[in-house]
């Protein structure tokens, strides 16, 4: 059990990590290529202070406050997010919470393979009219969609291990390319009111900055259970998704405003980073990779109630390569964006169910038995998600305060909080 990471089990304090080595862990999963390209589309849009300082700043402190949440939760409980789910939507309710992240994660799985091929190539210089361009690329995907896969195959230690070595070195590229952005921004006279997206609103700003990680933060509980303190979930949560995630998202920005580029490896290109850019753009997909396909394991694993999750991880990867050769990249952006207003209200039904109605106590699983499905959990779920997809302001965080608030109302109301499990003789 304990080397497949108890998939459906908590994890005992014997096997928790140190507040250090959990820190690196998050920190290589936010590190995230994708965040960079959100933050290029901002930077087009927004005056540099304070408008694009302020946006960037929101977006994380509420992305990080969100995922420090689920950490609390994650760490006395000892629960992944779908073993957390299983309370608030029942035995066989919670098949919807794994399906709606599992396919996310595959989808983000395919997606970074065939980015990185793309971009491979791109900076290559090998042109879409080369007569060898698709058997290179078909190439570099299954190349890399399997290399991708053997760090989270080895499980949380794999994960550490490469994110140890990659982190530190992926800040020193990031620093590099803000001091060539700083270089840059003396001769530029770039004006806001020529951006790519000048419409761009405040609440659609933020929403692009927490909504590219809102998946990540969600199912961030399937580390932070192996936290050694609250505090500990509390602070790697933040440290991550506040402040590296931010890093990211401002990189990004500073970058498209500087260059009027939003696009971030041609922002490396015109820095003239050729290899560094090669070089980071390997690491912060690899580091959210890994990660990505082991969320994907984790809800497989809970989906069909199996304690084999590497097997589970190598199927995954071979399916997201599969996906990835027919560029299932040029049609996913929009699913992805729609999946991201779906998930957060997950994680505001798992606070609402542990703050509110259970009042921070959950029993041991190995002593319960689930209804098939409680309806305060789906029915709060999919209000929420309404609420979110239809009303202004911040979607996700609509959703997850929604959540939270029908939840704790409905739970209350039918007493789920004591008759939607029972103890077992």
């Amino acid at each position: 059990m304990k080397s497949q990471d108890y998939p459906l089990s908590e994890v005992p304090l014997s096997s928790r990590k140190t507040l250090f080595s959990l820190s690196w862990v998050l920190m290589g999963f936010t590190l995230f290529t994708a965040t960079m390209f959100a933050g290029g589309k901002i930077g087009l849009a927004f005056p540099f202070w304070p408008d694009l300082i302020m946006i960037v700043f929101i977006g994380n402190v509420l992305l990080g406050g969100y995922a420090a949440l689920l950490g609390h939760i994650a760490f006395h409980s000892g629960l992944n997010t779908h073993l957390l789910a299983r309370f608030s939507f029942g035995r066989v309710g919670v098949g919807l919470v794994d399906l709606v992240l599992g396919l996310t994660q595959i989808g983000w799985y395919a997606w970074g393979t065939a980015m990185l091929a793309v971009y491979s190539l791109q900076m290559m210089g090998i042109s879409t009219y080369s007569a060898y361009y698709t058997l290179y690329l078909n190439s570099i995907i299954i190349f890399v969609g399997m290399a991708f896969c053997i760090t989270a195959l080895i499980g949380y230690r794999g994960l550490e291990s490469l994110s140890l070595m990659a982190v530190p070195l992926m800040l020193f590229l990031i620093i590099i390319s803000l001091y060539h952005s700083y270089e840059a921004s003396e001769a530029v006279s770039f004006s806001p009111s020529k951006a790519l997206l000048p419409s761009l609103s405040y609440s659609l700003a933020i929403t692009l900055i927490f909504g590219t990680f809102s998946s990540g933060a969600t199912q961030s509980t399937n580390w932070t259970r192996f936290a050694p303190s609250s505090k500990g979930a509390i602070y790697a949560s933040l440290l991550a998704f506040l402040i590296c995630n931010g890093l990211m998202a401002f990189v990004g920005a500073v970058g498209a405003f500087v260059y009027a580029e939003p696009d971030v490896v041609k922002v490396l290109l015109l820095q003239d980073l050729f290899w560094f850019g090669c070089l980071m753009l390997l690491l912060s997909l690899w580091t959210t990779q890994d990660n990505t396909i082991y969320n994907f394991s984790l809800a497989a694993c809970h989906l069909f109630r199996t304690n084999n999750r590497r097997l589970v991880t190598l199927i995954g990867a071979v399916v997201g390569i599969i996906l990835a050769l027919f560029r299932i990249d040029q049609h996913l952006v929009d699913f992805l964006v729609l999946l991201g207003i779906l998930i957060p209200p997950i994680g505001g039904v798992v606070i609402g169910d542990y703050f509110f109605v259970r009042r921070r106590s959950y029993p041991p699983m190995s002593e319960m038995t689930f209804p098939n499905i409680n309806i305060a959990g789906l029915s709060a779920y999919f209000i929420a998600c309404v609420i979110a997809y239809t009303s202004p302001g911040i979607a996700p965080i609509n959703g997850i305060v929604a959540a939270v608030i029908v939840y704790s109302l409905l739970g209350r109301l039918f007493h789920f909080s004591n008759c939607d499990v029972e103890r077992k003789l």
